[in-house]
């Protein structure tokens, strides 16, 4: 079975979303996160917050994929999500923040799990885009 190029590139910008739009929660809504005690209740709400704005820009994201067929503002918003990781970490050195959770896995080649991840997605929804832009007669 062929699948049309754009088919191939919606379904890998959505696997790419479902990232932030639910696999992050899923790793997050526990005790290390959400409801970890250590953290001021002032914290978690922002954490909360974000995975809940994470969640609703991810819907719009799938919406642009599906009913749009605009893979690049999916690919974009998709960038600012998860390049939000890649800033985070990039400045908690020097905002003295704390990169380290319960669940948080040993650096892949010297990298942040968490930011080899997000720099991954993000390459992927631009190439699925590019691939889908390429597959549309001009």
């Amino acid at each position: 079975m062929n699948l049309p190029a754009n088919a191939v590139a919606k379904c890998t910008s959505s696997f790419c979303i479902l990232v932030y739009m639910v696999l992050l929660p899923y790793l997050e809504w526990n005790a290390s996160h959400v409801f970890n005690p250590a953290w001021p209740a002032h914290a978690r709400f922002h954490e909360v917050w974000q995975l809940c704005t994470n969640t609703l820009l991810g819907g719009l994201a799938l919406w642009f994929v599906w009913r749009r067929s605009d893979l690049f503002t999916a690919a974009m918003i998709t960038s600012c999500i998860m390049g939000g990781i890649f800033l985070a970490n990039s400045l908690s050195t020097q905002l003295s923040l704390s990169v380290q959770s319960d669940n948080a896995l040993a650096p892949v080649l010297g990298v942040d799990l968490a930011v080899l991840i997000a720099v991954i997605v993000v390459a992927i929804s631009f190439i699925s885009a590019f691939l889908d832009r390429q597959s549309k007669p001009v």
